[in-house]
Formats: structure tokens, C-alpha cells, sequence
């Protein structure tokens, strides 16, 4: 057996991301038992998710890594979506290089992956030229994330916002009502459904229900996030029950 060591740069009060990455962990422990995944986290303060703390919590980045590098993890994924995207197109990419810097400047050779460029691949990964995505966001948030993944070249058909801006009570909220809340979106013209563009919106018990319902693949930033660690350990890209993405058919993104 392997021991793969992640490490994880996490929002201080986001709960879902260090519940549903190592829940599809496990998943996958159970249909490939000869690797095994091992967490380590460092957090940044936030609160709601404003403009502002966000702001601030990015300001966090070069601390956190810093933690990290300690702890030698073999990948490291920064898992706050919005705070990256709201930043401006492509950002990142200069979110993932400032970690990189910080960890190669204490020795540590982990690829980085950003939940934000993790979404914006598994979208591409799919073949997914126009997706929906589900929020928590207030809508001008949710319109970032839109304009975000459009500056990527993917088209967002629509966008439904839950307008919920504390982040604890983001967490709390029930995945399962997801499988309601997708049938108040347009699909008509939609290649792929993202469930929750956001790492704090709990998603997972129903990714694969509702692809089974919508028919078209589904994902989530927090899927999206696992196939990319996946891909960065040279590992096959399989978490049982976890949608398309993680069926271990479709191919890691180009240069990883």
C-alpha cells in the first residue's frame, strides 16, 4: 500500500472540502485498495464571503503554503473557488505559482492545484463546451464565477444563485436538496451541469443522481478538485458514484 500525502489550503471556516475530499478518498479505497490518502490542512481566515475577506484571505496564501511545505505533502490543493476567481481572469494561475514559489523555497517539489483551475479542466476534461452552474452565492458573486469560466471559453447557458452569504451556513445547507434545485435551470443547451461551483456547498451524495437524472455529465468544484489531485499523483481518475469526471475514462488535461 501507498500513503499519497494531500495538503490542503482551506478557508477557516469552510467545513465541506476536508469532508468530501477524503469521503471520495475512501470511496476510492474501497475499489483501488493499494492506495491510501493522508490530509493535511492549513487555514486562512473568512468569515462571509464578501469582496473584501476575500481580499484579505488571499493575502493569507504565502503563510499557509509555508505550513504546508513543512509537512512534505506530495500534492497540494488550494480549495477556496471564489476567493480566486473573484479576482480576475486567469488569476489562478498566479494563485498556484505563488504557492509553487513558496513551496520549492523550502524544498518541496508538490505540484499545486487550485480548486478555481480544477473546475475550469474538468469542465474541458468532459468535453464541455456550455455548462449550468448551481451557486450559494449572491448573485453578483455567482456572476463572477460565470464571467470567470466564460473568460475560459466555456459558455454558462444559466446560473442559479442560492444568495446565501454566510459561509458556515453555506455548509450547512442540504446536498440533497440539489437534486430539486437543478430542475429550476435551463439545460436545454447545456454539455455538462456544475452542482456546486463552490468548495463549501456540500454536493457529493447527489452528483451521481442527478446525472443519472439530468443525463448529461455532472460535477462539482469538489470533484473537480479530487481528479486534478488524482491526475497529479499519476493516478487513475476513479471515485465510484462521483459522476462522469471520476469514472476513470476521461483523460487527465493537457500538460499535467
Amino acid at each position: 500500500m501507498t500513503d499519497h500525502r494531500i495538503g490542503m489550503i482551506v478557508p477557516s471556516s469552510n467545513l465541506t472540502m476536508e469532508t468530501e475530499l477524503p469521503r471520495m478518498m475512501r470511496q476510492r479505497e474501497s475499489a483501488v485498495p493499494e492506495d491510501r490518502f493522508v490530509f493535511h490542512s492549513s487555514r486562512m481566515r473568512m468569515r462571509h464571503v464578501t469582496p473584501e475577506q476575500l481580499r484579505a484571505m488571499n493575502a493569507q496564501t504565502g503563510r499557509a503554503a509555508l505550513e504546508l511545505a513543512d509537512a512534505r505533502p506530495d500534492v497540494v490543493a488550494t480549495a477556496c473557488l471564489v476567493a480566486i476567481m473573484a479576482q480576475g481572469s486567469g488569476y489562478h494561475c498566479t494563485a498556484e505559482d505563488e504557492i509553487t514559489g513558496v513551496l520549492r523555497a523550502e524544498g518541496s517539489q508538490a505540484p499545486v492545484v487550485s480548486s478555481a483551475g480544477a473546475l475550469l479542466d474538468g469542465i474541458k476534461a468532459l468535453g464541455a463546451g456550455r455548462v449550468a452552474i448551481v451557486t450559494p452565492y449572491l448573485k453578483p458573486l455567482t456572476q463572477l464565477v460565470a464571467d470567470y469560466i466564460e473568460d475560459a471559453g466555456v459558455e454558462v447557458v444559466d446560473a442559479l444563485s442560492l444568495e446565501v452569504p454566510d459561509n458556515l451556513a453555506v455548509a450547512r445547507l442540504d446536498p440533497a436538496d440539489l437534486r430539486e434545485h437543478w430542475k429550476r435551470l435551463d439545460l436545454s443547451r447545456a454539455d455538462a451541469l456544475v452542482l456546486s461551483a463552490c468548495v463549501q456547498m456540500p454536493s457529493l451524495p447527489s452528483i451521481q443522481p442527478v446525472e443519472d437524472a439530468a443525463g448529461l455529465p455532472v460535477l462539482s468544484a469538489a470533484t473537480a478538485t479530487a481528479y486534478r489531485i488524482l491526475v497529479e499523483l499519476g493516478l487513475p481518475t476513479v471515485v465510484p458514484g462521483a459522476g462522469s469526471l471520476l469514472g476513470g475514462q476521461v483523460p487527465g488535461p493537457a500538460g499535467a
